[in-house]
């Protein structure tokens, strides 16, 4: 298999996984009760977790769609902040690792996929 062909595999797989587990916390946010819970467990009101969920959504079709590299380099930087500051809001609650493993999972998935997108970038497209 070229190189361009497992970079592009390896993309799409981390991305996708990436964009499923997003797009499930966001329904999740939207729509369980225990996950608003936790929403005010951190002390974020009500209102954010349907911002972020709509944001969560608006970044995934971003990243999935055909759109110019600096609105998914845009998409992208948001998922890091989001992601960064879920941990740092269960760290500061004294959350046990039960509780934001989640979230650094789900980092670990966008780090791949950032990490695919970027050597795509970098490297000419073969025939």
């Amino acid at each position: 298999m070229p190189r361009s062909r497992r970079l592009v595999l390896g993309f799409w797989i981390a991305t996708a996984l990436f964009c499923l587990q997003i797009g499930f916390t966001a329904y999740a946010q939207l729509r369980l009760p225990q996950v608003a819970e936790a929403f005010t467990h951190l002390g974020f009101p009500a209102y954010f977790r349907v911002e972020l969920s709509w944001a969560k959504f608006l970044g995934v079709v971003l990243l999935l769609a055909p759109v110019p590299a600096r609105l998914k380099e845009w998409a992208y930087a948001g998922f890091a902040i989001t992601l960064g500051s879920a941990l740092i809001a269960h760290f500061s609650m004294g959350d046990g690792p039960q509780v934001w493993s989640w979230a650094a999972g789900t980092g670990v998935l966008w780090g791949l996929s950032y990490f695919f997108w970027r050597r795509l970038h970098a490297t000419p497209a073969s025939a």
